[in-house]
């Protein structure tokens, strides 16, 4: 999977990111906050912080402790809320799966440069075809205009 869009409405509680299919024609998006959003965005663009937050915090003692941020896959759905993953390497070699929300585990993949997976079951229950999604969250809120309305 990639991320293949991030829409930031800062005056809505939530943010759509988009994961699409690298080698297939289904995408998804998912719900996210708003300060999860600006740290993808962030991450993304490169752009440094003075202090580390809550997510390079994280990777950083990840680091230290000599573990390694293998991946992320979004592992479940369910009652239209996305499950994830951080898939960890120990030291030891040896691979755990933490439990996370999809948001920060994207953010922490965006950072670490590792890749995000989506398991088979849900790719098939909320992918949209590439070639004809429902876009219409992702375009621009138009304003009503009353002047349109005159002489009806």
């Amino acid at each position: 999977m990639e991320l293949s869009r991030i829409l930031i409405r800062e005056l809505n509680d939530y943010q759509l990111i988009e994961l699409r299919e690298q080698e297939g024609d289904r995408s998804f998006p998912i719900v996210i906050g708003l300060p999860e959003a600006q740290e993808i965005e962030r991450r993304l663009k490169g752009v440094a912080t003075k202090r580390p937050l809550t997510h390079q915090l994280l990777a950083s003692v990840l680091n230290e402790l000599g573990a390694t941020l293998e991946s992320v896959t979004i592992n479940d759905l369910a009652e239209h809320t996305f499950f994830a993953t951080l898939d960890i390497r120990k030291p030891s070699g040896e691979i755990a799966h933490i439990d996370a929300r999809p948001s920060d585990a994207i953010a922490l993949a965006v950072a670490a440069g590792c890749p995000v997976y989506a398991e088979e079951h849900v790719l098939e229950e909320a992918s949209q075809d590439v070639e004809t999604p429902d876009a219409s969250f992702f375009e621009p809120e138009e304003e009503e205009d009353d002047e349109d309305d005159e002489g009806l």
